[in-house]
């Protein structure tokens, strides 16, 4: 039995050694070093073995200099994005800005048609209160004076002037003197006066 056992572990040795051998010759594990001293012996198997490629220094560098390469696009490639992004924000901020100055503009022109209105306002009240004023002067003046100054004024003031008469004498509730005006006028410029006045109603 103790003979067998024997047997048995050399031929587990030869088959474990076989193994590395054959395994380092087909470029599995490196066992050069182990078996360098093996190799001696065997003659068809060459005496330097085999040998895993080791990285030089040089490698390292390359390995490095791919490293940072890959670094260097990346950072190249978000260089060009932020361009882009800072592109579009320039394009949307000078549409903005383009924006607000035509807001400007139209702020402008409300501003400058609100004075214009507010001057027309003016106007129109200042030419109201004159002609209620002339009205009112008129009325007590003696008629044949009154009429002699309304032929003197262009056909679009005296109407004004007649029209405001007969509501400062309605509003007062008595007798308007326009009729009397008109009795005494030229007859051609009071049927003139007239018929404008038909024409174009109170109020447009």
């Amino acid at each position: 039995m103790i003979g067998r056992a024997i047997v048995l572990l050399l031929l587990i040795a030869i088959l474990s050694v076989g193994g590395i051998i054959w395994f380092d010759y087909l470029n599995v594990i490196d066992a050069k070093d182990l078996l360098s001293p093996v190799y001696k012996y065997i003659p068809f198997i060459p005496g330097e073995g085999r040998t895993q490629p080791k990285i030089q220094a040089d490698d390292l560098l390359n390995l490095d200099a791919e490293r940072l390469a890959i670094r260097l696009e990346r950072i190249e490639l978000r260089d060009m994005e932020l361009d882009v992004r800072q592109g579009e924000i320039d394009s949307h901020f000078g549409e903005i800005a383009q924006m607000a100055q035509e807001i400007e503009q139209r702020q402008k022109m409300l501003e400058e048609w609100e004075k214009t209105l507010i001057a027309t306002v003016e106007d129109t009240e200042n030419r109201d209160r004159n002609i209620e004023q002339n009205a009112r002067y008129l009325n007590n003046m003696p008629p044949d004076d009154a009429v002699g100054i309304i032929e003197q004024m262009d056909d679009q003031l005296a109407i004004d002037v007649i029209r405001k008469t007969e509501e400062i004498a309605q509003a007062e509730g008595r007798t308007s003197i326009v009729s009397v005006w008109f009795s005494r006028m030229d007859p051609a410029r009071a049927a003139e006066l007239q018929r404008k006045m038909a024409a174009r109603p109170a109020g447009f």
